[in-house]
């Protein structure tokens, strides 16, 4: 005779020798309990459809430094960083505040035409995002790969790649290995 059942006792399954006897019960949900609403982000190319939708060019996109000082020619990312730069040569400076408690969302828009995040519908949620698939998708490889020679556009794919690469191997039952 043997006896089958689930984790939590609700189901058996009995098989006598003289015939099969079932017995089940049917399963039913627990009761809902009241978990507190979690605001769940957007996902990658499917913004909030009340942000504005930016569309930058391929120069801005890839540009190191955007923000130049007119004095000593040295650029940088940000225009904060700038804003602190241009005080070491005291020329006027001031830096950007939050003057709304509501801040409107920005969506950025891919400059490739034929690209599926240059619809707004799936653009991207912020700057980093859109930079690193422009280079990713749009851009040149600059990097390679000294061990496996595959190719990255973005420095940090390619140095977290170089830290894995040929380290981990896999053998399979047939005697094949992976990496």
């Amino acid at each position: 005779m043997s006896n089958l059942t689930c984790a939590s006792g609700e189901a058996s399954v009995s098989s006598a020798a003289g015939g099969t006897n079932y017995s089940q019960q049917y399963f039913s949900n627990p009761p809902a309990q009241a978990q507190p609403v979690k605001r769940k982000r957007n996902q990658p190319g499917n913004p909030d459809p009340d942000a504005e939708v930016i569309a930058l060019s391929p120069k801005t996109l890839m540009a190191t430094n955007r923000f130049v000082c007119e004095i000593c020619n040295k650029g940088f990312q940000r225009d904060q960083n700038l804003q602190l730069h241009r005080r070491g040569h005291n020329l006027p400076w001031k830096l950007k505040q939050r003057t709304s408690k509501e801040v409107r969302k920005k969506v950025y828009v891919c400059p490739e035409v034929s690209c599926v995040h240059h619809d707004p519908s799936r653009a991207l949620g912020d700057l980093t995002g859109i930079k690193k698939h422009f280079y990713r998708k749009h851009g040149e490889k600059k990097w390679k790969c000294d061990k496996c020679s595959k190719r990255y556009a973005v420095q940090s794919d390619w140095k977290a790649h170089s830290k894995t690469c040929g380290t981990k191997e896999y053998r399979c039952d047939c005697g094949t290995l992976f990496s």
